[in-house]
């Protein structure tokens, strides 16, 4: 049994209450490791030291005495990718071919962030006063608390504590109660790196003892979420207590439009990777598919013969494609929808089961239903899982409703080789990333995050980093007269 510990001020320690929680392995459905419960003295003790060391140490560091910790930071995911790789396979159950290659490729998220940090520049402000020398100045927020899900945990981490740690601010990193050991795994690098204490903080723990104090913290200045609705309408009513400011990247059920004149083999591989990619636990899962009447029956045979051959198996594998599901409430949850999806006109076309010839694990065979339409509940609410809910559109306007129609604003695609389709549906569509004959790409480059109740804000890119400071504007009286009448507005 791995024991984990909650990293605070440079330490691994107990939580004081010596509370804890076990972690399971989603392919034996075995326990694994025992992980540290954050409560409330365990929250204050790691926010209490991210700000002092905000207002000690780190805050004489120049920009690139932080560039260099965050190559550091980069360094250690490259040389332990696959230890890192290996135990984020075993507590989420995503396949280890693709941990390692995130952890690998995560690093490059570091890379770039370190090197825009002498690059956040302020400006010399024209300004309509005589004698006046005006410019701005960009500082950072102060403490920042970043809320990471059992998904794609290097990346949405590396997201908001790259640009963080750039603008020269200070973090308490709250890894998800479902398989938080990477991020324990990942501290352990961090301690390699002699930052300063308290710079960097990562805990766990459960909603009311450690979620709720940490994001109605007086001393947080700053709270990036990615998660749930639900857990998102909370995180924005506990930001009252401390006036935060709050980005929040939320769901999806992403829809995928395939033209007529698509390339089919390349459409089937994007909606393949799109929806059974990570066994669909991506928030940017293109879970919704429609396609054009000409092509209906062939792309649907063509993609359900695709299903039915994708190798399902243990995630540590190299053959494996598709591993299982990282918990068994997610198991239930689909199945019970699935259920509800055929009793209301459904057509099940394939899976909508456990695998017969697997035991043990929480495995569930990539499936695909025929809808009517999208308000049955498959095609309704995000699943987290390989569901793809299939329906059929007539022209350009038409799916250009169909794909609006939808609480969410994450992702879309597009798959055609008219580039005025492409272009126009691409500009008429809500959402926030949109993929045209192509899916499920992210880039420290581009920026990421949704509209609607996929909720607001980005991470990556150039101008997220702006996000981590605050605007500060200095005016320098250059006259050698004195100032003139106090009473009289200039």
């Amino acid at each position: 049994m791995e024991i984990y510990r909650n990293y605070i001020n440079g330490e691994f320690r107990d939580s004081y209450s010596k509370k804890s929680f076990r972690s399971i392995d989603p392919s034996t459905e075995q326990p694994w490791s025992e992980i540290a419960e954050a409560q409330e003295k365990d929250v204050n003790d790691a926010v209490n030291a991210a700000h002092e060391a905000f207002h000690g140490e780190w805050s004489k560091f120049l920009p690139q005495q932080r560039g260099n910790f965050l190559r550091a930071i980069g360094d250690q995911l490259k040389e332990n990718a696959e230890l890192l790789g290996t135990i984020e396979t075993r507590d989420t159950g995503k396949m280890y071919k693709e941990t390692k290659f995130q952890a690998n490729y995560i690093a490059e998220f570091y890379y770039y962030y370190a090197g825009l940090v002498d690059k956040i520049e302020g400006s010399t402000l024209p300004i309509d006063k005589q004698d006046m020398q005006v410019f701005t100045t960009r500082v950072p927020v102060g403490v920042v608390a970043a809320i990471i899900p059992w998904n794609s945990q290097m990346f949405l981490t590396a997201v908001k504590l790259a640009p963080a740690l750039a603008m020269g601010n200070t973090i308490i990193i709250k890894a998800s109660e479902i398989a938080p050991a990477p991020l324990f795994e990942f501290a352990k690098l961090i301690d390699k790196i002699n930052l300063p204490k308290g710079v960097i903080n990562i805990i766990t723990g459960f909603a009311d003892e450690c979620g709720k104090i940490l994001t109605s913290h007086p001393k947080v200045n700053r709270i990036a979420f990615t998660g749930g609705m639900h857990t998102a309408k909370h995180i924005v009513r506990n930001s009252a207590e401390n006036l935060s400011h709050v980005t929040l990247e939320l769901g999806g059920k992403s829809p995928v439009a395939v033209f007529d004149d698509a390339r089919i083999d390349n459409a089937i591989n994007g909606v393949t990777a799109g929806i059974f990619g990570a066994s669909g636990q991506s928030c940017i899962a293109g879970s919704r598919l429609y396609l054009q009447e000409g092509i209906y029956s062939e792309f649907l045979d063509k993609i359900t013969s695709k299903a039915k051959n994708i190798k399902i198996g243990p995630p540590m594998n190299e053959d494996t494609q598709m591993g299982p599901l990282a918990s068994l409430n997610q198991l239930k949850n689909i199945q019970e929808i699935i259920d509800q999806t055929i009793q209301q006109g459904g057509k099940l076309v394939t899976g909508g089961e456990k695998p017969k010839e697997i035991n043990q694990g929480w495995y569930y065979k990539p499936t695909i239903i025929e809808c009517d339409h999208h308000n049955l509940p498959a095609a309704e609410k995000e699943l987290f899982g390989p569901v793809l809910s299939v329906m059929k559109f007539s022209d350009e306007e038409e799916v250009i409703k169909l794909m609006n129609d939808n609480s969410y604003g994450l992702a879309a695609g597009i798959f055609t080789e008219n580039n005025g389709i492409a272009l126009r549906v691409s500009k008429a569509v809500r959402a926030g990333i949109v993929f045209i004959n192509t899916y499920r790409l992210i880039s420290p480059i581009a920026p990421f995050g949704g509209f609607k109740n996929s909720g607001f804000g980005r991470e990556s890119g150039m101008e997220v980093i702006k996000d981590y400071s605050n605007v500060k504007t200095t005016w320098i009286n250059t006259s050698n007269e004195p100032i003139g009448d106090p009473f009289v507005i200039r």
